[in-house]
C-alpha cells in the first residue's frame, strides 16, 4: 500500500503536467498575478513600447522601417508559430532570429545582439501582438527531427547535478525547491520580465539558467541545441495562451 502511495506522488506531477496544464502565471502570488495583467503595472511593457518605436524607425538613414513592409495587424499570430523552417537557411529559427534576418535581407542592416535592449523590444513588440493566442507550432515535417533532437534534451540527465528538463517540470511540479513552488515549465510568456533578474529576458537566457543551475556548460545563445529545445517546448505548450510579456518570479 505504501509502495503504490509513493508511486502515485511520484508519477502524479507528470501526469498533470500532460493534462492539466499550469502556466507559471497560474502558481505566482496574486501580487504578482496583478502586475502581469496591468500593463501600466507589468515592466515588459516598457520594452514594447520601445519596440513600437524601433518598429517605425529606420536602421539606417537608407534603410525602411519594419512598418514600411509590415503593419502591427500583420503581426498578429506570428509570434505562436515560432520557432519556424526557414527555407534560405534550410533549418529552423526561433522570432529573434527572423527578425534579424528580416534586418539582413530587406533593410539591409547588420544584426542586433543576441539578448541587447533593441533585439529584445522588437521581439517583445511582435510577441505582444499575439497575446492572448493560442500558441500554433507549424506542422511542417521538416521541423520533426529538430524537434524530436529538442525532446531527446529535454529528457537527458545533464551537468555535475546530473538532472533532467523533465525530472523538475514534469515529475516534481508543483513541489518546492528553497522555498519556491517548480513550475511546470511552460514557455508561453517570452520574452518575459522576471523579477528575480530586475530585467526583461528572453527563453534563451532562462534555459541558459537552468542549464547553469545544474552546473552544466550553457550553449552559446543561437545554438541549434537551444533552438531544438524550444521547438519541443512550443509543441509541448500548443493550445497554451500566449502571454507576452509576462511577468515571473
Amino acid at each position: 500500500m505504501k509502495l503504490a502511495a509513493l508511486l502515485l506522488l511520484v508519477m502524479a506531477p507528470a501526469v498533470f503536467a500532460q493534462d492539466l496544464r499550469r502556466s507559471g502565471f497560474d502558481d505566482m502570488s496574486r501580487e504578482t498575478q496583478a502586475m502581469q495583467r496591468d500593463d501600466l503595472q507589468n515592466p515588459g511593457m516598457l520594452w514594447v513600447q520601445e519596440g513600437a518605436a524601433l518598429w517605425a524607425q529606420p536602421p539606417a538613414a537608407e534603410g525602411k522601417a519594419c512598418s514600411g513592409c509590415h503593419t502591427a495587424a500583420s503581426m498578429r499570430g506570428v509570434a505562436t508559430r515560432y520557432p519556424a523552417f526557414d527555407a534560405v537557411l534550410q533549418r529552423p529559427v526561433n522570432l529573434s532570429q527572423r527578425i534579424n534576418l528580416c534586418r539582413e535581407r530587406r533593410q539591409k542592416s547588420a544584426p542586433l545582439a543576441h539578448e541587447s535592449p533593441d533585439l529584445l523590444a522588437l521581439e517583445s513588440y511582435v510577441a505582444h501582438q499575439s497575446r492572448g493566442l493560442p500558441i500554433a507550432p507549424p506542422d511542417d515535417a521538416r521541423l520533426q527531427p529538430y524537434r524530436t533532437r529538442g525532446e531527446a534534451m529535454y529528457r537527458q540527465r545533464l551537468g555535475q547535478l546530473d538532472l533532467s528538463c523533465a525530472q523538475c517540470h514534469d515529475q516534481r511540479a508543483g513541489l518546492r525547491l528553497g522555498g519556491s513552488r517548480i513550475p511546470q515549465g511552460h514557455a508561453n510568456g517570452y520574452p518575459l520580465y522576471r523579477l528575480e533578474w530586475q530585467s526583461l529576458g528572453s527563453l534563451q537566457r532562462r534555459l541558459r539558467n537552468c542549464l547553469t543551475g545544474v552546473r552544466a556548460e550553457p550553449y552559446p545563445f543561437g545554438d541549434m541545441a537551444l533552438i531544438e529545445l524550444e521547438l519541443y517546448l512550443a509543441s509541448r505548450d500548443e493550445g497554451m495562451t500566449l502571454e507576452a510579456p509576462a511577468v515571473r518570479p
